[in-house]
């Protein structure tokens, strides 16, 4: 994760400079570009950034009412991952793009638990279940260029599940007590269809940022006993050749 955030720190210094740029004599924009010479050639890119994943349906209703069952000893939190990959512009008409990818793609959920009795509040025992999902998504996107370089972009998403593993940590007194993984892969399903859109802004140096929010549309469950659905936020740094 360290990478991750050094890559966007890199990022944002890069917008500097490319801000700068825009502003010395004969710097010509994307947008300038399609007004003078029509349709951009297809490029490709590479893109990475940070997921905030979680899951919504039946079994986070059912955690939030242990929530409350239990005063707060029990809570869940969004899993924070990665992901990385790459994508291909595919220019249809001046100012809309076609934009297929392809993203590991990290996501989940995390609970976490405590005894909740005051009286052992010294021992500071703790239990903490992370549910490691590893997808490989291939979004295909239709953009659109507002302005110089800003952009919004919207489009279906395929989704297949490469690895699903739930961790479990427990411990007291600053000590680990328990840590393992089980591999839940076999009874979740292995295609996941969502709907994925977001807004962004490319530069002329070629350089982007972008945002966006992944809505799944059927249940990860693959025998139908719960619906629940993956929900992820991403911000994301890349770089179209």
């Amino acid at each position: 994760m360290k990478k991750i955030f050094l890559l966007i720190a890199a990022a944002f210094g890069l917008v500097l400079s490319d801000a700068a740029a825009q502003k010395r004599p004969g710097y010509i924009n994307p947008s300038q570009e399609f007004n003078t010479q029509g349709i951009d050639p297809l490029r490709f890119g590479i893109r990475a950034g940070v997921n905030v994943a979680d899951w919504e349906g039946e079994t986070m209703q059912s955690v939030q009412d242990l929530v409350e069952m239990t005063n707060g000893s029990v809570s869940q939190q969004m899993r924070t991952g990665f992901h990385i990959g790459g994508f291909v512009a595919i220019p249809v008409a001046p100012g809309f793009e076609i934009e297929p990818g392809l993203l590991y793609s990290q996501k989940g959920t995390v609970l976490t638990g405590k005894i909740p009795m005051e009286q052992l509040d010294f021992l500071n025992a703790n239990v903490t279940i992370t549910n490691k999902a590893e997808y490989i998504d291939l979004p295909v996107l239709a953009k659109v260029y507002i302005g110089e370089g800003f952009h919004i972009f919207a489009g279906p998403q395929v989704s297949y599940l490469v690895s699903n593993k739930v961790k479990t940590e427990a411990g007291a007194l600053g000590f680990n007590a328990l840590n393992q993984e089980f591999d839940i892969k076999s009874s979740l399903r292995e295609v996941d269809m969502a709907v994925t859109g977001g807004l962004g802004y490319r530069f002329g140096s070629g350089f982007n940022i972008s945002a966006g929010y992944d809505y799944g549309l059927n249940s990860i469950d693959k025998n139908g006993s719960f619906d629940t659905f993956n929900r992820v936020v991403k911000a994301s740094v890349g770089y179209t050749f």
